[in-house]
């Protein structure tokens, strides 16, 4: 089975054959890949009435478990955004109702964020969706494929954590 980048990989080693396009195998099907599931991302995301810097902080605050709260630093952590953002993303979806914030019963100057039932529902509905999206695209790999896959990219990775 033959797709675009090997054509892309073939003109390259036609044209720099003193070149080794391996890596361009690897990352310009990577950065295909990537595309479609920034697509899927957004599509399974805009179904619920989200964005996905949206998700991002909802889906922290479900991960965390019920009651489904974290402080703004531990928010800043999971999302790696700016705290100056984190207030303003906080704002907006305070505003919308999948936030609320309280005091810090451990800290008299501190909030706590916690998801609301509408937030909870808007953030499992998008997850599903996307869960749903991701099963699309990874559907003709079979399970075992699927998880060589996952550890070679974990693999990838490992020097950037």
């Amino acid at each position: 089975m033959r797709d675009e980048v090997d054509d892309l990989v073939e003109a390259w080693a036609r044209e720099r054959d003193d070149l080794d396009l391996a890596g361009l195998a690897v990352f310009s099907r990577i950065s295909r890949l990537a595309r479609h599931l920034d697509l899927a991302r957004r599509e399974a995301f805009t179904a619920h009435g989200i964005e996905s810097w949206e998700f991002d902080v909802l889906a922290a605050l479900r991960r965390a478990g019920a009651p489904y709260e974290l402080s703004p630093g531990r928010l800043l952590r999971e999302t790696l955004v700016t705290s100056g953002t984190m207030t303003n993303r906080v704002d907006r979806l305070a505003a919308r109702g999948f936030v609320e914030r309280y005091p810090d019963p451990d800290d008299r100057r501190g909030v706590i964020v916690r998801l609301t039932a509408e937030g909870k529902s808007a953030v499992d509905g998008a997850f599903e969706a996307l869960l749903r999206a991701e099963a699309r695209l990874l559907a003709d790999l079979p399970a075992k494929e699927r998880r060589q896959l996952a550890t070679l990219l974990r693999t990838l990775l490992a020097p950037f954590a």
